[in-house]
């Protein structure tokens, strides 16, 4: 039975109510001045207690109601706490999203995120010149999903509102084309950074061309090249290696990626004399990368932008090396494992496969033999083709022919006995090393400071003069 007194005598002071809740606890709760309005609540809380107690009120969901029904803010704190995990930028990029959605539907608790005012709010933000394009788009309602799946966990929420709300098509509306850099210009832009004395976002222009040429021959983001030091590379190693730790790494894991043999001659330069723990870069991850590539190839006339799209410096390195390892050889699901994608799809929008590459890989077909024709009238392979074996630089994971086995190897590797079966497969050297796709064997004495060696496609001056002092630009 429900009580009611006052703890101070006074006629503006209230009454408190002290009852029993469903679990059997003594609990009390403050009342009104008025002796009947105080009653009545000590009637209703008590019954409320009966009926929870019976099970005819479910008291985790009367919890729920609860939590949809209070202030918005504490929630949104607690999310953000929960983010602590990933990085910075990361962390600000949601939290602006998932604020700007509650602003924009004036959501002043849970219960007010809901899909019509969510969806009419996000239609808003693409109305005008100036919209935000499909993909942001998607990201916003990302940020918010994440947002509310996490209200769901952390049982704040019975299930997301959102739920059903589709993504927008991001392959219908591009604003940020990327396209890749041939041969010819990729060597230029080297050739025009190695010629410049001006500091462009405060790296010189031999430092540049380190910059272009370890992101074009491993495929590593900004933000990796940035955190790499002496200690990350291993070139004594067989295969050379460089890792990415997982604080640095996009996917938040521990990459180990193989080294072409060209580089690792280049790396032994560039380190010598550099403490463990000194970085490569400095501040790169700070600096407007894509500014550096576009001064680069201003000045020897190329384009920064063309109907294709950009030559940043993602499109200049990243997308330049995931097509080129498709281009020399390499199999899809081995282009998705050096670039670290999780799905197939992903790597494939990295790919930028013009028709010159198909008309090479449609030559590469065998030509089927009517009786009239010759043998030997079937056409040659078309090197360079898109699909094939996959040869990375150095003697390991190369299977090198013994005496007396060559025989059955060839017709397990050709088991149909097709003549344009692997015309063109590279062989060993006479020294027992493998020559990749596209690169010239090393010769033993390889001069440090002069010598040239052939990356896929691309000609790659070792010539790096030691960076000096340069006027800003």
């Amino acid at each position: 039975m429900a009580s009611i007194f006052k703890r101070r005598k006074g006629k503006n002071e209230p009454y408190t109510v002290q009852y029993v809740d469903h679990l059997g606890k003594r609990r009390t709760a403050q009342g009104f001045t008025d002796k009947g309005l105080t009653e009545q609540l000590a009637a209703k809380l008590e019954t409320e207690a009966r009926l929870r107690k019976s099970g005819l009120v479910d008291a985790e969901q009367e919890a729920y109601v609860q939590q949809k029904l209070s202030p918005i803010e504490p929630h949104l704190a607690a999310f953000e706490e929960s983010l602590a995990d990933n990085s910075p930028k990361h962390v600000r990029l949601t939290m602006t999203r998932v604020r700007s959605v509650v602003a924009g539907c004036n959501a002043a608790k849970l219960a007010d995120i809901k899909t019509e005012p969510v969806q009419a709010f996000l239609r808003s933000l693409r109305k005008g010149e100036n919209g935000i394009g499909h993909r942001t788009y998607n990201h916003y309602l990302q940020a918010v999903d994440s947002f509310l799946n996490w209200c769901v966990t952390t049982k704040r929420l019975l299930a997301n509102p959102l739920i059903g709300l589709e993504r927008l098509n991001a392959a219908t509306d591009v604003r940020h084309q990327r396209r890749t850099l041939t041969a010819s210009e990729f060597n230029q832009l080297l050739q025009s950074a190695r010629s410049s004395r001006k500091c462009i976002q405060r790296f010189s222009g031999e430092q540049r061309a380190r910059i272009y040429i370890l992101s074009y021959m491993t495929g590593l983001r900004k933000n990796e090249l940035a955190s790499l030091m002496p200690r990350s590379f291993r070139l004594d190693a067989a295969p050379a290696t460089v890792t990415v730790e997982a604080a640095f790494s996009k996917h938040r894991r521990k990459d180990v990626l193989p080294l072409h043999p060209a580089l690792v001659a280049m790396l032994r330069e560039w380190l010598a004399g550099m403490a463990d723990s000194e970085k490569l870069f400095p501040k790169l991850d700070r600096r407007k990368t894509w500014f550096m590539v576009k001064r680069d190839l201003e000045r020897v006339g190329i384009p920064y932008e063309t109907a294709d799209g950009f030559a940043d410096f993602h499109a200049a390195g990243r997308h330049t090396h995931i097509t080129e390892l498709l281009r020399n050889g390499a199999t899809l699901p081995e282009a998705k494992e050096l670039a670290r994608h999780s799905d197939v799809k992903m790597t494939m929008k990295y790919t930028h496969i013009g028709i010159n590459d198909q008309a090479r890989a449609v030559a590469a077909l065998p030509v089927p033999q009517t009786a009239s024709e010759p043998a030997s009238s079937a056409a040659p392979a078309a090197n360079g083709a898109l699909h094939g074996r996959c040869i990375l630089g150095g003697s390991e994971g190369h299977s090198v022919s013994s005496p007396g086995v060559e025989g059955s190897d060839q017709k397990r590797q050709n088991p149909c006995g097709c003549k344009g079966f692997d015309k063109d497969r590279r062989q060993s050297s006479s020294t027992g090393k493998l020559e990749a796709a596209g690169i010239e064997p090393a010769s033993r004495n390889v001069s440090a400071k002069a010598s040239t060696c052939v990356a896929g496609s691309f000609t790659l001056s070792l010539s790096s003069p030691q960076p000096a002092g340069c006027p800003s630009s």
